[in-house]
């Protein structure tokens, strides 16, 4: 049995995705952003001192794991899927993971600050994070265009880690229309059931 704790943030969704996905049995705790150290549960600050989510528990090998990617990871190699053990798409799989972790979240990450809680920042400084996202999922455009998923034709841990930041940003990659082959796998991997639950966790309150 796992304890996850989380909000709907897409470093959550990852987190619960992966959890869905493995088809794993877990408890949910959502935690209140933007709160306090001293308001949020004790189990987790003691878990995560920084009580940052998502933090997960898994109580069978007395591991406690926050970071998004980290969790994801550590799920796939204690079950062994979703990951590869040959050299080449292991090494495809890093890398994209990399590219996720690096590239697209520090392009995305500003788009929602701007976008939330500097609403007067001038446009074209929101113009310059699209366009770096963009170009970001242009590759990944590119990549899936020789490939079904990023590490080569077998979906791993990299789709999920990519998924739910593409999903969120579906109306730029919709706009933009230059990136059918990204498109076709949103679809693709939105439509699996363990997607698709992974993304309502936190169920609304």
């Amino acid at each position: 049995m796992f304890d996850l704790y989380t909000a709907p943030t897409t470093n959550g969704m990852r987190a619960s995705i992966m959890l869905e996905e493995l088809g794993l049995a877990y408890r949910t705790h959502r935690v209140a952003l933007g709160t306090t150290i001293d308001v949020k549960p004790p189990e987790l600050v003691e878990a995560n001192p920084a009580g940052t989510i998502p933090t997960l528990i898994d109580h069978r090998d007395g591991v406690s794991i926050s970071q998004s990617f980290a969790i994801m990871q550590y799920l796939c190699e204690r079950e062994g899927r979703f990951s590869f053990s040959d050299a080449a798409p292991r090494a495809a799989m890093l890398e994209w993971m990399s590219f996720v972790m690096t590239d697209i979240i520090s392009a995305t990450h500003p788009i929602f600050v701007l976008g939330t809680h500097l609403k007067d920042t001038p446009a074209h400084i929101l113009a310059h994070y699209e366009a770096r996202l963009l170009r970001y999922f242009e590759m990944a455009d590119a990549r899936l265009a020789r490939n079904r998923y990023l590490a080569g034709q077998e979906i791993c841990v990299a789709d999920f880690a990519l998924y739910p930041t593409a999903h969120f940003r579906r109306p730029l990659i919709e706009r933009s229309n230059s990136t059918p082959h990204l498109e076709r796998w949103l679809a693709e991997v939105g439509d699996r059931p363990g997607v698709t639950r992974g993304m309502a966790v936190p169920a609304d309150e």
